[in-house]
């Protein structure tokens, strides 16, 4: 990419689309195109395919999604499905349908089986069951990576998905029942110390074990793999198993490669937090996946490795979330 070309960032309001166009501004990128929800809706194929003929954008962050936590999964599991299926199919096909040179399909380690190895490897996908929990969304995502998989082999097309581990960081969704593990873990015990509250509440056993992602170094790792010299970036987008006989999707994790328990978290956090209170856990609450451990091995291979320790990411993710608590206040 040049500072120049037309790049396109679908989502660029969320916690994903928002890290990447803070990077591409600050690496001088000028020619930034972005549409909010109200001004294009990418489930809409008509829409989409006028504003990609209209825009022509070049390259591609595909960063729109329907996300949410355990809450939001297991209680709307059609719209995680239908919407993130009708955004991704209009988004691929438009950026074909307008030549777009390369782009980046933005995805979850939800994709991976319930039971994967660990850590997990782009190689372990649909080798196993899903987690049932999340199991529409992460359905939806695996689509999307066989559609750029499809596309690249039939069209000839430069599409690429990245697997991000779980994000948190500037402009996370900290909604009381729909969000993920650390922001809604940052409001539990920010909300228990203002209010002086004795314990904080956690959901599960604390014995899953995950990997956290500051996101800004997630955004640093996808502008990265945007710039790779033509050779090594097409090196990444996989074979045609039919011609190869070889399982390579056009897939790359990022991570950190490294995980603690979500006891260990809310304990780091409450620390962050200046919450001094006891920590306790309900049981009945599902768990989710017991391990979801990223092999960064590939991205490390290409050049790429993630700066930002967790503690280091928490301490800047709440101080964003206390100032915009103090001001909504």
């Amino acid at each position: 990419m040049q500072t120049d070309s037309r790049i396109y960032v679908a989502g660029h309001r969320g916690l994903v689309g928002s890290a990447i166009t803070r990077r591409l501004r600050a690496a001088g990128h000028t020619r930034l195109l972005t549409r909010t929800h109200a001004e294009l809706d990418l489930a809409d194929d008509r829409a989409t395919r006028a504003f990609f003929e209209a825009e022509r954008p070049e390259y591609v962050f595909l960063a729109a999604a329907k996300v949410g936590g355990i809450v939001a999964n297991q209680s709307r599991p059609a719209e995680f499905i239908r919407d993130n299926l009708a955004i991704q199919t209009s988004v691929i096909d438009a950026a074909h349908r307008a030549g777009v040179r390369r782009l980046l399909f933005l995805g979850s380690s939800c994709i991976y089986p319930r039971l994967a190895p660990q850590p997990m490897r782009e190689q372990d996908l649909l080798t196993g069951p899903l987690e049932p929990t999340n199991r529409p969304y992460a359905l939806a995502k695996i689509a999307g990576i066989e559609m750029c998989w499809s596309y690249n082999r039939q069209y000839g097309t430069q599409f690429l998905a990245a697997m991000p581990t779980n994000l948190y960081g500037p402009g996370d969704n900290y909604h009381p029942t729909q969000s993920h593990v650390i922001p809604a873990l940052l409001r539990k015990f920010h909300e228990a110390r203002a209010q002086g509250r004795p314990s904080v509440t956690v959901w599960g056993s604390g014995t899953p074990r995950r990997e956290f992602l500051y996101s800004d170094d997630m955004a640093d790792a996808c502008v990265f793999l945007m710039h790779l010299p033509e050779a090594r970036y097409a090196a990444l987008l996989g074979s045609d198993e039919g011609v190869s006989g070889r399982f390579e999707p056009p897939l790359v994790n990022i991570g950190v490669g490294e995980d603690v328990t979500i006891a260990e978290l809310a304990a780091l956090v409450a620390r962050v937090v200046g919450f001094d209170g006891t920590i306790e856990y309900d049981r009945s609450q599902p768990d989710g996946t017991p391990r979801k451990l990223m092999d960064v091995s590939r991205l490390r291979a290409a050049g790429w490795q993630a700066r930002t320790g967790l503690e280091t990411g928490l301490r800047a993710a709440y101080a964003e979330f206390a100032r915009s608590a103090a001001a909504g206040a």
